[in-house]
Formats: C-alpha cells, structure tokens, sequence
C-alpha cells in the first residue's frame, strides 16, 4: 500500500523569514496541511510561469529539460520529496524509459518547476508532513467552502446518506427552498414537497427561538 502523501502546488509567497526569497506552497491533495519551501528569486519566477501557463520568448532552462526528455521519449512519471534536514529539502525524480525506471536527485524547486511542464504527480512522505506541514485557518475554512460547494452541485436524488441530505438542504436558501417546494407540489412529488416544507418549518422554528 502506498502511504506516500500527494501534494499540489497552491501558490507562492514572499518569504517573510529570508529577504528576496519566496516561499513556495505545497498543499496536501486530501488534507489542510500546507508545506512551505523557501526557494530563490529565479525558481520562483519559473515556477509561477509555469503556474500561469506563461510562453516565455525563449525557452528557461527548466523548459528546455522538459522538451529535452519528452524528445527522446523519456517520461517523468513522478516527482518524489524524500527527505528534510537541517532546514533543506530533497527531492528525486522518477523517469521511466522503455520499461526502464530512472531515479535522479534534485533541487525541490528544480523538481516542481519541470513537474509542474510536465504535469506529473507530485508526492513526499508522511513524516516531512508531521514535521513541516502547518495548518492555516483559511486552508480550513477554504476545505469547508469546496465541500458545501460540491454537495450543493448535487440534486436530492443523488444524495443517498440521511446527513449529507440533512446538510444539502441546510445549505439552500430560502427562496430556493420556497421554489423547489412549488415544483414539487406542482409535479405531486409529495415526499420531496414535505422535506422542503420541513426544512423550511425547521428554520422558522430555528427564527422563533432567536
């Protein structure tokens, strides 16, 4: 079983601990924990080209690896982080070559500005995120925002779990809840009209206590 951890690069900021530096953030795929990585002025500028999808006239050095190894068929299949010592971080790449798998040693922002070309998977191990990761209140709260988000995407028949269809209607407004209520009645979806009408119920309810 693979316990390695996925991440995908969130941004980059400037570095409040070194001058003239950035720090690049890397966020857990199926978590809040945020790493930063403190990477130089040029690194940087790399990265957010490629994070902006930006063509520069002339190829960077990290352009020029990717097309490098792409032209001689050889694939980056994954960007590994494997290590964190004394402040530094290390890193590998994964290469696989007619059925032959590559591993090179790599700066970390070298790493992720050619994953990034490339469009690789990017992972480190559950030990540098115990140690490095850190959890902003904002990464909280933006996990909280995607997932109401996704459950709202959904209709009522495909929610088949009694709490997430309990929060999926905490999550409508009223107006929407008045509309759905209307159609309901109007298509004599009468189970559907009574949860609506309950909900709404419930909020007056919840409006009379306050």
């Amino acid at each position: 079983m693979d316990t390695r951890i996925k991440l995908r690069v969130q941004g980059l900021a400037n570095s409040q601990i070194q001058s003239g530096a950035y720090a690049l953030i890397l966020a857990e795929e199926e978590g809040v924990r945020r790493i930063p990585i403190i990477v130089g002025t040029s690194e940087a500028q790399s990265i957010a080209i490629a994070l902006e999808r930006i063509t520069p006239p002339r190829p960077l050095t990290h352009d020029l690896f990717a097309t490098f190894a792409q032209a001689f068929g050889v694939r980056l299949r994954e960007v590994l982080i494997y290590k964190f010592e004394d402040g530094v971080f290390y890193s590998e790449l994964l290469f696989e070559d007619e059925g032959r798998q590559i591993r090179l040693d790599s700066r970390t922002s070298d790493a992720i500005a050619i994953a990034l070309r490339v469009k690789c998977d990017i992972y480190t191990t559950p030990e540098i995120v115990r140690e490095c990761g850190v959890v902003f209140e904002d990464a909280t709260k933006e996990r909280s925002k995607d997932d109401d988000e996704a459950i709202l995407a959904l209709e009522p028949e495909e929610i088949h779990d009694e709490e997430k269809l309990k929060k999926w209607l905490s999550l409508l407004e009223t107006d929407e809840l008045s509309e759905r209520l209307n159609e309901a009645i109007v298509d004599e979806n009468y189970e559907y009209a009574k949860m609506y009408k309950d909900e709404i119920r419930r909020r007056e309810e919840e409006d009379g206590i306050k």
